[in-house]
């Protein structure tokens, strides 16, 4: 028998139990912690820039070809993209959970190579960007300039080629992204009136900027082959790129006849500024720039957030004077407490089980039995999650929290049953063996039991499945860890502890007065259960009744997947009226930030007035974030709480004059969305761009929404009426005057976008130089009119001569991020909901039933328009089995 072959060889049972806590603490050290199981899908995204192009012309130049050649990637659940105004281009394709994300990369990578071939020359120029992406920012670190000695664009650029590269190497550290006022660009603003007394165009400026800021491979003085006798070799260094404005003023763009000569300097001004300038980034009102740290798949987010913080701190020794860092969000703050939490719970549960264990047994020596299965049972487990691939969180300490009190029975039976033989007069050695023999089955059907009641739950699909399966194979794992202890360990420990029993009334007063109080309650015990017996009619009834009213009860409980809890911060997503210019986002963020400030309980606030936090952080001129930092829990006061200061931030910020504010509690899981809630996807699939159309979709779902009960705020970011200026051009009368449409529109590209150039050298790193219009000459229709292009003849003809403007609002051009999905052209937009406070007694599993009443018939929804429930939270595009271009598909 396993058992007594164990009590004859104590010191190999008593090594095995050691072995197990020895490499339980190592895999202890060596998890990785989180506040959730890895559920969040792995996900590569493709970034590229057309710039100077509109939102539609971002889809159709560059969106389509490459989704088109993306699209049905293997393992790819859906893919989502953004286009904005600004050129820029966003694709995020999304693969099932479980997936390589370096082998997705790479198959990512290889489509996207397909599609480069058909991209435009600029796009080209500019690069394809294939990475994997972390949805979960792990914390923002910001740079600040206290006494106010340098601008954000400074602080922006000390952050990327000071700190960037040395945090991005730490292990663990997926990605680091830099807000603010955008990478070093050499700018050449142009004066189109000094243009035209010229008689120079932006391609002129482009050709000579280019030829004369170029890098020259000049070769070598007495290279092989050479003439015998050669004695050195030297290589040819040329003083060709050029990387001061001063030197780009000076570059030479024309020549007269008489040797006169016209310099970059005197059509225009250059100046070392940024390379875009859709951003702003404060905190607590003031500019500063931050640094977004997203987490690794797989690494233990307090480790890593420990590693930032300590490179930090030694990068800040190396500060210039002024310059200041902090950490305002950071995600592991509450991550740390929540562990912290239960490794206390977890601390409490053993000393209670030990209590009752003492309280009942009445025998230290006896407790001593139980006592140590929990540590090595419980330890032992870390080993098992570490097999298993999983991480210390919440969901696995919960757990073991559970299991404590399932893997102390065995020890239990097994001590009670040697010390009922030990009564009858048996030694430790010959009682141990005997109630092994007697209950070494039931051991082990009992952990057959256990086993099959928890690991189907470890089998369940989705993302559900996922938080299950850890919680329950972890419980298994404790529960076969438990079996073996009980045959190896404890026979062994009560053939060498125990002692025979002490009988009752010789025992303490404080345990014959338990014993005595306790007789009486099993006494009253047993009689009940006798009278219940003999009334067993009425019990069935009784019973029956109590399990309808415990089916009621359960109907009106609020249910969820994850409760909503106080992270420690929360979101404030800022939407201007149509058009508005990011200046006054700017400002509306400013007073964003001084009401949230002002409020009790609130820490400080981060800003990013240019990005649209529920479109998945898409470019927007009229949109912007307020991450609002909560102080520590500790340092709160009555009134407070989560929903306490939800409901007066939202008060307080509901009536900004310019401009919507909506105040979103965090993500229960963070990478799973942006905020709390959940999203609705309207599609277009009569594969037209109707946006029109759309947009009437859109209102008519938020209108069917709002009526709701369950549902407190419904908002849809889609605009399709957004007011643009459209050029009409005369074709004709452009070819009369000697023109043609390329020198138009590469004059219009040339002013008002911003046209590449080349690339220059500087402070170790590469950086862009780009040509564009002065401030001035684009702040309005009419200049459109007087830029000036150069005909057959050398003559130079105003715009204004041959081209109609118009100002209109159109459906198939928005200033938004416009949304074209690929399959069947479908176009798509997004609604934001925010359900009731679980307090109300409407849970998820409610607001799963109100998506379905919004089912609105084709009368309503004209077309193929259809609505698409996501239930993920507020990041866009996380219906399964979508894919497609623009906001979410």
């Amino acid at each position: 028998m396993i058992s007594k072959f164990f009590i004859e060889r104590p010191v190999l049972a008593n090594a095995i139990a050691i072995l197990m806590v020895v490499i339980g603490i190592i895999s202890l050290f060596a998890l990785p912690v989180a506040q959730y199981p890895d559920v969040v899908p792995p996900t590569v995204s493709v970034t590229t820039r057309y710039p100077g192009a509109s939102a539609r012309a971002v889809i159709d130049t560059v969106a389509l070809p490459i989704e088109q050649q993306v699209n049905g990637v293997e393992g790819m659940i859906y893919m989502q993209s953004y286009a904005a105004s600004d050129g820029t281009y966003n694709l995020t394709v999304t693969f099932a959970i479980g997936t390589d994300l370096d082998q997705a990369q790479v198959l990512v990578q290889n489509r996207v190579s397909s599609a480069l071939a058909g991209l435009p020359q600029a796009v080209q120029v500019q690069g394809v960007t294939v990475q994997k992406k972390s949805t979960s920012i792990l914390e923002i670190v910001t740079l600040t300039s206290p006494d106010g000695q340098y601008d954000s664009l400074y602080l922006a650029n000390y952050a990327t080629i000071r700190l960037k590269d040395e945090l991005s190497r730490i292990p663990g550290v997926g990605n680091v992204n830099v807000f603010g006022a955008g990478q070093y660009s050499m700018r050449v603003w142009l004066d189109p009136e000094k243009m035209q007394a010229r008689g120079l165009t932006t391609q002129d400026i482009v050709q000579a900027l280019g030829q004369q800021s170029e890098q020259v491979t000049a070769g070598q003085v007495g290279a092989p082959p050479a003439p015998d006798g050669q004695s050195f070799q030297y290589t040819i260094e040329v003083s060709s790129r050029l990387d001061d404005p001063d030197q780009f003023g000076a570059v030479i763009v024309k020549t007269g006849t008489n040797g006169d000569m016209t310099r970059v300097r005197d059509v225009g001004r250059v100046e070392l500024g940024a390379q875009t300038y859709g951003q702003f980034f404060n905190l607590d009102g003031q500019p500063a720039a931050g640094m977004a740290v997203f987490l690794s798949p797989g690494a233990n987010a307090l480790d890593v957030a420990g590693k930032v913080e300590a490179r930090m701190k030694a990068l800040s020794r190396e500060f210039p004077k002024g310059l200041a860092y902090s950490t305002p969000f950071n995600t592991t703050i509450f991550v740390s407490q929540a562990i912290h939490e239960v490794y206390k719970t977890l601390i409490e549960a053993a000393v209670l089980v030990l209590i009752v264990i003492l309280l009942f047994l009445q025998d230290w020596r006896a407790m001593l039995v139980p006592a140590t299965t929990v540590p090595v049972t419980i330890i032992g487990a870390f080993a098992a999650m570490a097999a298993l691939g999983f991480s210390v969180n919440l969901s696995t300490l919960f757990a073991i929290v559970l299991a404590i009190g399932i893997v102390v029975d065995d020890a239990i039976v097994v001590v009670e049953g040697a010390a009922h033989n030990m009564e009858r007069g048996m030694s430790g050695h010959d009682a141990a063996i005997a109630a092994m023999n007697a209950l070494f089955g039931p051991i082990i059907g009992i952990t057959l039991v256990l086993m099959a009641v928890f690991l189907p739950a470890a089998f369940l699909p989705g993302l559900t499945g996922q938080m299950y399966a850890q919680f329950a194979l972890v419980i298994a794992a404790t529960a076969i860890i438990s079996a073996i202890n009980a045959a190896t360990l404890k026979p062994t420990q009560c053939a060498t502890w125990l002692r025979r029993p002490v009988p009752p009334d010789q025992r303490n007063f404080f345990f014959r007065g338990f014993n005595a109080v306790y007789q009486r309650l099993e006494n009253r015990y047993a009689g009940l259960i006798g009278s219940m017996v003999r009334h067993s009619t009425v019990m069935g009834i009784i019973a029956l009744l109590i399990i309808g009213a415990a089916g009621y009860g359960i109907s009106r409980v609020a249910t969820g997947f994850i409760p909503i809890e106080d992270q420690g911060y929360m979101l404030a997503t800022v939407q201007l009226p149509d058009g508005a210019a990011l200046g006054r986002t700017q400002e509306t963020l400013q007073q964003v930030s001084k009401l949230a400030k002002a409020t009790p309980g609130v820490d400080q606030v981060v800003t990013i007035a240019g990005i649209s936090a529920l479109d998945n952080n898409s470019t927007l001129a009229n949109a912007g974030v307020a991450y609002i930092i909560l102080k520590d829990w500790s340092l709160r006061g009555k009134g407070e709480d989560l929903a306490s200061l939800y409901a007066t931030l939202n008060k307080n910020l509901s009536d900004m004059a310019d401009g919507t504010v909506l105040v979103l509690p965090p993500p229960p899981i963070q990478g799973i969305g942006n905020a709390a809630g959940f999203t609705m996807q309207v599609e277009l699939r009569d594969g037209s761009f109707d946006l029109a159309k759309l947009q009437g979709a859109v209102e008519a779902v938020t209108r069917t929404a709002q009526t709701q009960s369950g549902i407190q705020r419904v908002a849809a970011p889609f605009r399709a009426n957004v007011p643009q200026y459209t050029v009409e051009l005369d074709r004709e009368k452009v070819q009369t005057l000697g023109l043609t449409t390329d020198q138009v529109f590469q004059t219009l590209a040339g002013y008002l976008g911003s046209t590449y150039v080349s690339q220059f050298n500087k402070f170790g790193r590469v950086f862009q130089i780009y040509v564009q219009g002065d401030a001035q000459f684009r702040v309005s229709p009419e200049n459109i009119g007087r830029l000036s292009v150069r005909n057959q003849n050398g003559d130079m003809i105003p715009l204004g001569a041959d081209d109609h403007t118009e100002r209109r609002p159109i459906a198939d051009q928005p200033l938004q991020p416009l949304s074209l999905g690929i399959d069947h052209r479908r176009a798509g937009a997004r609604l934001l909901v925010r359900r009731r406070d679980q307090a109300d007694g409407r849970g998820r599993g409610r607001h799963i039933a109100a998506r379905h009443r919004l089912r609105l018939d084709g009368a309503v929804l004209p077309g193929e328009a259809r609505r698409q429930p996501d239930l993920s939270g507020v990041r866009p595009g996380a219906a399964p089995g979508l894919s497609g271009a623009g906001r979410p598909i």
